[in-house]
């Protein structure tokens, strides 16, 4: 090969990052790296126990407080994917600290809001802020930790803090509402993510993609935002606009389109926004299908167990927050245990094991009957299903980033929070029409529980789903992959 063959070679073949010594601060900067991604899961879920507040103060209809919530998940969900490749392309503690600072002026303008117009902007901005931070933290706890024992010990900590946000989401949604007011619900962010940001430089080196092309693939930014967004957009508003509705089938042909015009367009570029070789590899592949599943589930679990515990049990929001403790507490504590053992015996055997164990808890919390007892009919549900999400996240978690070149690090995080969004809203809707089927024929308590327990049902079904899925698809254990040393540029 002449040397300007090989030079040209260089620059159209992605380089592998060289893996340096350990970063002597790599377990602070997960710490950092880890309350930050805290905040962005716990947004998600704070805000649901203050609508009604927010409803009151700001003289807002429930359609208009929907927006409060869908207006987070679409920003985030829509623009995962391009905040992951811009900071493989141009920094991924870059990325991470403007995600930071953008994500904390959202919150402090959302709570200082005096419509709600200006409420659901801002948490729309939230939500842009958290698709570019979440990505690169992901992305930069792959870079800190070279694959192996380290790696997997420290995603398992990633995951039991941040798996743990949805739950203290509720709780601390309760306690702030209750005591505060709503505004709370967004300033605790700022004080976080601004020391975050201001932490960052000292405890993250920057890292990025060893590429010389830093060309952006707008055309593959706009049809995949776009797909992603009319996707979630149908999703969301699917109990509400009805599943055979003009709206919800011609969104959902629509983002379909888009995203298939989006992969034959990757598929034709030498720089895409989405390098469609991350999808050969078969830990990735599996572990972003069982997220669809797992999350599906789960959130649909959760809207339904605090409806109950509300409309049926007569909770306050301090109170449902309040019972979600003990799930909280043992999540954390499986998740922080369980990234050794996977390492010891490979993801599929500890992510089918989680999804049996959560699988089995919604069943028997599908048997919660009308003005039932905590102790006796969710407690114990809540303890099992604790311990499988907390083994299932870990898992999923390891296996997103299994074998993913150093070039890539920030598309595989964003890939597996996108697909974790998709499966949220999609189970949402699912269980939320399931439960609201059964009010349309009769009413009262006893049919709305009747509903619930049908939804649990198939909150339960969609998990023993992802059970086939880790079983089948995802692959054995597998050797990490080794060093490779950078593709030196030739003169």
């Amino acid at each position: 090969m002449s040397p300007v063959q090989a030079k040209s070679l260089s620059s159209t073949v992605p380089r592998m990052e060289t893996i340096a010594s350990p970063n002597p601060r790599r377990w602070k900067a997960l710490a950092l790296l880890a309350v930050a991604d805290f905040v962005v899961v716990l947004d998600a879920t704070i805000v649901n126990i203050a609508l009604p507040s927010i409803g009151r103060d700001l003289h807002a209809s429930n359609s208009e407080l929907s927006w409060v919530i869908s207006a987070y998940i679409l920003a985030f969900g829509g623009l995962l994917m391009l905040g992951g490749r811009l900071a493989d392309l141009f920094g991924r503690r870059k990325l991470f600290i403007v995600g930071l600072i953008m994500f904390g002026l959202a919150s402090l303008a959302g709570g200082l809001s005096t419509s709600i117009a200006e409420l659901i902007a801002f948490r729309a901005l939230q939500g842009a802020g958290a698709a570019a931070l979440a990505p690169a933290a992901r992305s930069i706890v792959t870079i800190l930790f070279e694959e192996g024992p380290e790696r997997s010990k420290a995603l398992g900590i990633w995951a039991a803090v941040a798996g743990s946000g949805s739950v203290v989401g509720l709780i601390l949604g309760g306690v702030l509402t209750s005591s505060l007011g709503w505004q709370w619900v967004l300033f605790v962010n700022v004080p976080v993510v601004l020391i975050a940001a201001a932490l960052a430089p000292g405890l993250i080196d920057e890292s990025r993609a060893q590429s010389t092309d830093r060309t952006i693939d707008w055309t593959g930014a706009i049809l995949v935002t776009g797909g992603l967004v009319a996707a979630l957009y149908a999703l969301v508003r699917a109990s509400d606009a009805g599943w055979g509705s003009v709206q919800t089938v011609g969104l959902l042909a629509l983002g379909g389109g888009l995203l298939a015009l989006f992969v034959w367009t990757e598929s034709r570029l030498a720089s895409p926004l989405v390098p469609l070789r991350i999808f050969r590899l078969h830990q990735v592949r599996g572990a972003n299908i069982a997220m669809v599943l797992m999350a599906g589930a789960m959130v649909g679990l959760f809207f339904i167990l605090t409806l109950y515990q509300q409309e049926l049990e007569d909770y306050s929001a301090l109170k449902a927050g309040l019972a979600q403790l003990p799930l909280g507490l043992v999540l954390i504590a499986v998740a922080g245990a369980a990234g050794p053992f996977t390492e010891r015996v490979g993801a599929r055997r500890v992510l089918v094991t989680g999804l049996v164990i959560f699988t089995a808890g919604v069943a028997w919390l599908s048997r919660i009957p009308l003005h039932g007892s905590y102790l006796a009919d969710v407690l114990g549900p809540s303890l099992l299903i604790a311990v499988g999400l907390g083994l299932g996240f870990v898992a999923l978690t390891i296996a997103s980033t299994a074998g993913v070149d150093g070039n890539d690090a920030g598309l595989a995080g964003a890939l597996i929070n996108t697909t974790q969004q998709i499966g949220g809203a999609t189970g949402l809707a699912v269980i939320a029409s399931v439960a609201a089927s059964y009010t349309h024929t009769a009413h009262g308590p006893a049919a709305i529980n009747d509903g619930f327990q049908a939804a649990l049902i198939v909150a339960a079904g969609i998990a023993a789903v992802g059970v086939l899925i880790a079983a089948t698809v995802l692959p054995g254990r597998s050797r990490p992959r080794p060093a490779t040393a950078a593709v030196a540029e030739s003169a």
